[in-house]
């Protein structure tokens, strides 16, 4: 199923994307699958670099490894990431490869560091040496604002991560600028809060977590003390934005936009609209060991409504309902 969208808009995005060439790096992660799955709904010819397979994927369970062209490499390699782009003559890139886990980049940074800067410099490099890319949408994150007592982020947040993540993407951001107001490559940024949806498979997060856990009759336990507060974005407003982003790089190249939907919760809260949604008590035990991570964070999205009118489509209820969905298939739970 395609997007909530009006058929006149339904057709403006059909037009568009129809015969596009189209690489999305991470193109098999969360995000990046629901990006490729909206544009193969809308005849794009895509093209995902990955750099390996999950059978439990939403990439695989959705069948969209079979209906595109699947570019094996490492995005810290330049050269195969020149050679992917100029051999089929790619018009749009979605850069969503990284490193994405925050626990993750504190065991290992070097690695997160190498993925998500020198990965970001290799597309942006070999894109603006391939003169068929016509723009550009660079996945940042409202972790590259860092820590400021400025709420909402605005997009004139200074930008300062602080700890590996957040610094990493506070680079991505940074880099995308830079390419855009030196060599005028057509680049837009788009920062997203946290994104939940079907394909999640880090159940690490809350909301994978607190799902599986009540699918499971297992105790979920928080690793933070529940009261931190996110915004929390179901990952088909996300595609939503990227192609809307895309779609009018004439418009938006060069600039940087928030998309969220405004909803704040905290993590205690987080479970209890899941508790509510799928009509089930969730176990859960707090920890309260989570280090390194910022309190608060939440967007104001008035650019973006300003410049393009865009709103999210779905509400946090049907959002989890059709993520709850998904994970019953991959769990074999039977109803």
């Amino acid at each position: 199923m395609g997007i909530k969208k009006s058929t006149m808009e339904n057709m403006e995005r059909l037009d568009f994307w129809k015969g596009k060439n189209v690489l999305v790096t991470g193109g098999n992660g969360l995000v990046g699958s629901h990006i490729v799955e909206e544009l193969l709904w809308n005849n794009a010819n895509v093209i995902v670099l990955i750099r390996s397979q999950n059978p439990k994927s939403y990439f695989v369970t959705e069948g969209l490894d079979k209906k595109t062209i699947l570019a094996y490499g490492d995005l810290k390699d330049f050269k195969r990431i020149h050679d992917i782009i100029s051999k089929y003559e790619i018009e749009y890139i979605f850069h969503l490869g990284a490193q994405p886990i925050v626990p993750t980049a504190l065991i290992n940074p070097v690695e997160t560091f190498g993925t998500n800067i020198n990965g970001t410099i290799n597309v942006l490099e070999s894109a603006r040496l391939c003169n068929s890319v016509k723009g550009i949408v660079v996945a940042s994150s409202d972790k590259a604002y860092g820590i400021s007592k400025e709420l909402p982020y605005t997009e004139e947040t200074q930008l300062k991560g602080t700890f590996p993540y957040d610094v990493s993407k506070t680079c991505t951001d940074l880099l995308a600028q830079s390419y855009f107001k030196t060599y005028n490559v057509p680049i837009t940024i788009a920062r997203f809060g946290n994104i939940y949806g079907p394909g999640d498979l880090n159940f690490n997060r809350i909301i994978p977590g607190a799902i599986k856990a009540t699918l499971l009759n297992e105790t979920l336990k928080i690793r933070s003390d529940g009261k931190m507060i996110r915004e929390y974005l179901y990952v088909k407003d996300v595609a939503d934005g990227y192609l809307m982003l895309c779609e009018n790089i004439n418009k938006s190249k060069g600039e940087a936009f928030n998309l969220s939907n405004g909803l704040k919760l905290s993590v205690l809260e987080v479970i209890e609209r899941i508790s509510q949604a799928i009509n089930k008590k969730i176990n859960y035990k707090i920890l309260n060991i989570a280090k390194n991570e910022i309190y608060e964070q939440h967007l104001s999205t008035e650019k973006v409504e300003k410049f393009f009118g865009w709103r999210t489509k779905y509400s946090f209820e049907d959002g989890i309902k059709k993520t709850v969905k998904w994970y019953e298939k991959i769990l074999n739970i039977e109803k």
